[in-house]
């Protein structure tokens, strides 16, 4: 029972960590029909924006001042960079983003070094929030928590109960019709693509010094979140959510179960030996194969479902 409660607590303060980074995603795509290849990169910017802030500042003053520097950086790329080759569709787009993934990390690599920096949990939200089955509970899990499901409520009520959520989702459908009614519809693209990029550097500044700043954090979370987009949905935010916690829960009850792939098929009733097929494969503990769920995921999900969870286009 303390495997259980404490391995889905941390699965679900995982899984909001990568909602908060999807979400931005999510919206550029379904906003602009735009796959940013650079959007962990815009991740890791967060976390050393607010690991630099932080020390001049404080920790408070970064959660608010690191998204809003991410934000006004994906701002001006996109009216800058972006804007100029989105008329040559897709694939230009796609590669100006993976270019400048490479362009970032070699300026985060310059900067702030090769090594991770000491980014730290402030020392308010440090320690443990309660101590269940002898295991503690850190206050700041729980805090990423609140932090994500405030960010989901935001998002939802920009949408939904603003003028510039239904112009944002006018614009979507009928940007003509946007434009001639006397709103600036590239203004409005590049507000959405700035306010991705912010949602990201949030969830930089809140994942930076739960788990490591260091250069290679981008590579290591971008493949899962477009995991988490394309098996939600392209394009649906409640999918990214749905699949942000799927993921972030099966991951890691994955890294906490010790035993063998082996010894799982015995309790149902499968016993191998040296003969069998695949049998090294099946003496590796579930632990090891914990960092491959979330593809095996995307691929099952391809093959059976191709518009994802909740997703209405395919692909």
């Amino acid at each position: 029972m303390e495997f259980f409660t404490i391995s889905l607590l941390n699965g679900i303060s995982y899984g909001l960590l990568l909602f908060m980074l999807s979400s931005g995603l999510t919206l550029i795509f379904s906003m602009m029909g735009v796959l940013n290849f650079a959007h962990a990169s815009f991740y890791m910017l967060g976390a050393y924006f607010a690991f630099g802030t932080s020390q001049l500042v404080g920790f408070w003053p970064a959660l608010v001042i690191s998204p809003l520097l991410v934000g006004g950086l994906g701002a001006l790329f996109e009216r800058y960079c972006l804007r100029r080759v989105h008329k040559f569709g897709h694939v230009p787009e796609l590669l100006i983003t993976f270019g400048l993934s490479f362009i970032v990390l070699e300026v985060v690599q310059l900067i702030w070094g090769t090594s991770s920096v000491d980014y730290r949990v402030p020392a308010l939200l440090s320690g443990p929030l309660f101590t269940l089955y002898g295991t503690q509970f850190p206050i700041y899990r729980a805090f990423m928590m609140f932090v994500a499901l405030l960010m989901l409520l935001a998002i939802w009520l920009l949408l939904t109960r603003t003028r510039i959520g239904l112009v944002i989702q006018a614009a979507l459908t009928h940007p003509e019709t946007v434009e001639a009614l006397g709103h600036n519809v590239p203004r409005v693209f590049m507000m959405v693509f700035g306010g991705g990029a912010a949602l990201a550097g949030l969830a930089g500044v809140i994942g930076g010094n739960a788990f490591v700043t260091e250069p290679g954090m981008a590579g290591a979370v971008g493949p899962v979140i477009f995991v988490v987009v394309v098996v939600g949905g392209m394009g649906s935010l409640a999918g990214a959510f749905v699949a942000s916690l799927a993921i972030g829960i099966i991951q890691t009850f994955a890294v906490g179960i010790d035993s063998s792939l082996m010894g799982a098929a015995s309790t149902i009733g499968l016993n191998l030996t040296p003969d069998s097929f695949g049998y090294t494969l099946w003496k590796l503990k579930i632990s090891q194969i914990a960092p491959i769920l979330p593809f095996m995921f995307l691929v099952l999900m391809l093959i059976f479902r191709p518009k994802g969870l909740l997703g209405t286009r395919e692909g």
